[in-house]
């Protein structure tokens, strides 16, 4: 009788510690999801979810410029005063992870230039579009490749002999992300001469800073976070 009574007790305590072990994980299961939730969040970090398919869009960080310059880090080459991107969402995991964009379009206004020889900017194109972005949580980005090639610019300058069209291509850009100002910063990032003459720089170091990033998708425009 003793021993049945010692056996179903222990069975009862095992059964009770088993339930708190559930509980448990399952408590730190939900807390854990509910404060990962995606990469790509709008409105806040703690906010809802960027859905695929959405749009995003940013101008030049204010009081930013575009620096084009020689040299990495060096005062000659091209400023422009005016630049915007867009790109949709392609996909958008829960965090930790990497959300996926295409980069649809990019482009550049205001500029000038102090490359020996030139008079002025004509225009900078962006070519190949679209181009594969990674934006992976903790801050990183990444852009890359789309089906159409490498990426590659073209930029038309004006010279002392007339029009010149130079055209760079680069294997991938490196950038960085930050919630603080919802901004996106590239620095010195290499751009190598494929085509144009001696007037054309054989580098290309390309820095600008982009934000807020909005998701235009959504009503009022908010601001994106990566999570």
């Amino acid at each position: 009788m003793g021993t049945r009574t010692g056996l179903r007790r222990t069975v009862l305590a095992a059964a009770g510690v088993g339930a708190a072990v559930a509980l448990l994980t399952t408590g730190t299961a939900s807390a854990t999801g509910a404060a990962a939730g995606n990469v790509l969040t709008y409105g806040s970090a703690a906010g809802s979810a960027v859905a695929v398919g959405d749009v995003f869009t940013s101008s030049l960080s204010s009081g930013a410029s575009v620096a084009i310059r020689t040299t990495s880090g060096g005062s000659t080459g091209i400023t422009c005063t005016a630049s915007q991107f867009t790109a949709t969402v392609t996909g958008n995991p829960a965090a930790p992870g990497t959300a996926t964009e295409s980069l649809t379009a990019h482009t550049f206004g205001g500029c000038t230039s102090n490359i020996l020889g030139t008079t002025g900017v004509q225009s900078i194109t962006v070519d190949r579009l679209p181009y594969n972005t990674t934006v992976t949580s903790g801050g990183p980005l990444t852009v890359g490749a789309g089906a159409a090639g490498a990426l590659q610019t073209t930029v038309k300058l004006n010279t002392l002999l007339g029009l010149t069209t130079c055209v760079y291509s680069s294997t991938g850009l490196s950038g960085a992300t930050s919630n603080t100002d919802n901004s996106i910063t590239f620095t010195n990032q290499l751009f190598s001469k494929s085509s144009g003459p001696a007037t054309c720089p054989g580098s290309s170091y390309f820095s600008a800073k982009y934000g807020p990033v909005k998701d235009t998708s959504q009503s009022g425009s908010p601001s994106v976070f990566v999570n």
